[in-house]
């Protein structure tokens, strides 16, 4: 046994070896308190997870009432009520064609599982040459392997290049960037989207697996919603060659753009989807994969079994607290409290930053907002990464009692400053106008310290 010479201050290997963070030890509503009694309200979520804030009774008595019956039972040998009780509701509520639902423990597993289940589709239906998934740059699918693979950011990348699968990645739907003067919404929309199709040509039509895209993009862009019509070419394409459409919506999904899953807005549905994060609300981890008819039925059909699992897949408690918390959110009617109050979110934003010298972009749907930054708002040019603006401004938020969600690397991987906005569905008008009011206290104190203002 290891015995140091000194006790260290942690001996938890931490996000960062640099800070040891604050303890957290009580939630209360949109609330986080630390061990000094210090609160902070959560604007991020966490990383948009804590969609019915870090105390909902429901959702624990739920959890305790099913570790009194049983808190684990491996899926090999048994499923639970509660595994089937949630694959039932999350079916019904599904978009169009989804008959079953996988579960694993988050979204980068949801992500390796749907990438393994569109290979072995196409072994079962007798194309065993697909083999390729297209995905896009600037987009975020987990930090496994496989999942860090088809994402696009190239800063979470660089490092493990030489582990990473071959994947190959287009044009993001980024308005703001990407857009030309005088080109409209569809006409752009239509453009980026056909580059999945050249993609796919430029790769053997008959090798291409699957698309992978998220509705809205999270953590590497800053809720960035598509152009009306994209999703629909880009469903055209895939339905044209028989590429499996991945939907990731790990982050932007179960509500959190004003609709439950952020495809409906597009008018269209995947063949796969992946959810994790609102699904739970953090009160256990889970996530899972919504799989469609075709799919399904090409498994059930051809060996019966998919070649994939977890030890922890269909947790019984897990799946108790996902089942509490989708039910919460339909009983509270609380998608329509998201759309009230990231009205009054975008609004206090709008108003607050829409001058601001140094916010070139505000962007989002629902309780999902980003704010761009920039250097010059007439040339767009970003700040120099190495001023790491978006570190600054957590830091100066946090210290102000607001958990805000900024990253760098917005635009390439490397250039670019975004601050993410997805607080619980349960804030009310009051938490929304001191979320705007603190994130503008900090930019002040960022942007003076810099000498900038």
């Amino acid at each position: 046994m290891n015995q140091p010479h000194s006790k260290p201050e942690t001996f938890v290997l931490h996000r960062s070896s640099v800070a040891i963070p604050p303890r957290a030890v009580r939630g209360e509503g949109v609330y986080i308190f630390d061990q000094n009694g210090k609160s902070y309200l959560d604007a991020s979520g966490g990383a948009a997870v804590s969609c019915l804030g870090h105390s909902d009774p429901v959702v624990r008595a739920a959890m305790h009432a099913q570790i009194d019956q049983i808190a684990y039972a491996h899926s090999g040998f048994f499923s639970t009520d509660a595994m089937e009780e949630l694959a039932e509701d999350l079916v019904i509520h599904a978009p169009e064609g989804m008959a079953k639902a996988y579960f694993v423990s988050g979204g980068s597993e949801a992500t390796e599982a749907a990438l393994k289940m569109a290979r072995q589709y196409f072994l079962e239906i007798g194309q065993p040459d697909r083999k390729y998934v297209i995905a896009r740059r600037q987009s975020y699918h987990g930090n496994t392997l496989g999942a860090l693979s088809v994402g696009g950011n190239m800063w979470r990348r660089k490092q493990f290049e030489p582990l990473l699968i071959t994947a190959s990645h287009i044009a993001p739907c980024y308005p703001y960037r990407d857009q030309l003067a005088g080109e409209s919404d569809a006409a752009y929309g239509l453009r980026v989207a056909n580059e999945l199709e050249t993609a796919i040509l430029e790769l053997g039509a008959d090798s291409v697996a699957a698309f992978v895209a998220e509705p809205v993009v999270g953590a590497t862009s800053g809720a960035l919603a598509p152009v009306p019509g994209y999703f629909k070419r880009i469903r055209e394409i895939c339905d044209q060659y028989g590429v499996l459409l991945i939907l990731d919506e790990v982050m932007c999904g179960m509500g959190r753009t004003g609709t439950l899953h952020a495809i409906e807005q597009e008018g269209i549905s995947g063949d796969l989807q992946t959810i994790a994060k609102g699904l739970g609300a953090g009160y256990q981890p889970i996530g899972a994969i919504l799989v469609s008819k075709k799919i399904d039925d090409a498994i059930a059909n051809g060996s019966g079994f998919f070649q994939h699992g977890h030890t922890y897949q269909g947790h019984a408690t897990a799946c108790a607290a996902a089942l509490a918390t989708q039910r919460t959110i339909r009983e509270r009617d609380l998608l329509t409290n998201v759309v009230r109050q990231g009205e009054l979110l975008a609004d206090g934003l709008r108003e607050r930053f829409g001058q601001h010298p140094f916010v070139g972009d505000i962007r989002g749907r629902g309780l999902f907002w980003g704010l761009e930054l920039v250097a010059d708002r007439e040339t767009k040019d970003p700040f120099d990464p190495a001023r790491k603006i978006n570190a600054k401004i957590k830091k100066a938020a946090f210290a102000r009692g607001l958990m805000a969600y900024p990253m760098g690397g917005t635009i390439d991987g490397v250039r670019g400053d975004h601050v993410l906005f997805a607080p619980p569905f349960i804030v009310t008008g009051d938490d929304v106008a001191r979320i705007v009011d603190l994130f503008e206290l900090a930019m002040n104190d960022v942007f003076t310290a810099e000498g900038l203002l």
